[in-house]
């Protein structure tokens, strides 16, 4: 469903070029829930803005559900991105002057989609996050959590090949974010393909498959067992540290 063949971009930074993604292969199937994390610095926003069709690699192959999009131009891009692409950003992005409901119509009035149905649309969208009691609420009149459900109902309402989220917890409390990680897990065993791109570990550990990129390159994939056998691992040795962390503790008592 998305196939990326040796990607590579750079940016001319004046008297430097920076390489930001350094030849990164990578494919996702359709109704995988993926997790692409790295630190600051390590390419996971340039990879996302070219696997969310906002930008184009400089050499190397995209196929986005069966479509090469690596050579398109940018009014190409945008149409690809409105068809097969949904965003959830961290900031949720929802229009303050619109209603919620007139936030989830947004990408099939770009589509021409006529005002019935794209009211129809939006409103079973909703209803889907659980916000069908709140369709005519000003963002200024709901949560975090509750603007971070609009912006998933926007992403989902043109029925996207994959819902692509940018740290959708960041701006939200534990609680809340919780919730919504929840509802990413709903959506994707509904058979949503999800990716979500985050510096997170512990939210990358709930992705069913986690990528981590370094210095602009793969570092690695990881299925559910692996990331059982790391965690057990991790768990192991903090039990041990922990162990000889009090047997020190006994030895250094005053007696």
């Amino acid at each position: 469903m998305i196939a990326l063949n040796e990607i590579y971009k750079q940016y001319d930074m004046g008297p430097t070029i920076v390489t930001a993604l350094g030849g990164v292969s990578l494919h996702i199937e359709a109704g995988e829930y993926i997790a692409i994390m790295g630190p600051s610095g390590s390419g996971k926003s340039t990879l996302m803005n070219i696997i969310g069709c906002l930008d184009t690699p400089d050499s190397g192959s995209y196929f986005l559900a069966g479509e090469e999009v690596s050579d398109l131009t940018r009014d190409e891009l945008s149409e690809v991105r409105n068809r097969h692409v949904g965003f959830v950003f961290q900031t949720f992005n929802v229009l303050a002057r619109a209603t919620a409901l007139e936030n989830v119509e947004l990408p099939l009035v770009y589509r021409g989609t006529g005002a019935r149905r794209r009211r129809s649309m939006a409103a079973e969208m909703l209803s889907r996050v659980g916000l069908d009691d709140r369709m005519d609420h000003l963002p200024t009149e709901l949560s975090g959590g509750q603007r971070q459900r609009v912006a998933i109902a926007r992403a989902l309402v043109g029925n996207p090949s994959v819902i692509l989220a940018d740290e959708p917890t960041g701006a939200l409390d534990t609680t809340t974010g919780e919730e919504i990680m929840a509802l990413f897990e709903e959506l994707n065993a509904e058979g949503v393909t999800v990716v979500l791109v985050t510096h997170d570990f512990d939210l990358a550990m709930r992705a069913r498959r986690m990528v981590r990129l370094l210095d602009g390159l793969v570092d690695g994939g990881r299925s559910d067992a692996e990331r059982c056998a790391q965690a057990q691992d991790l768990g192991h040795a903090a039990k041990q540290l922990r162990a000889e962390h009090t047997a020190y503790a006994d030895l250094e008592a005053p007696r």
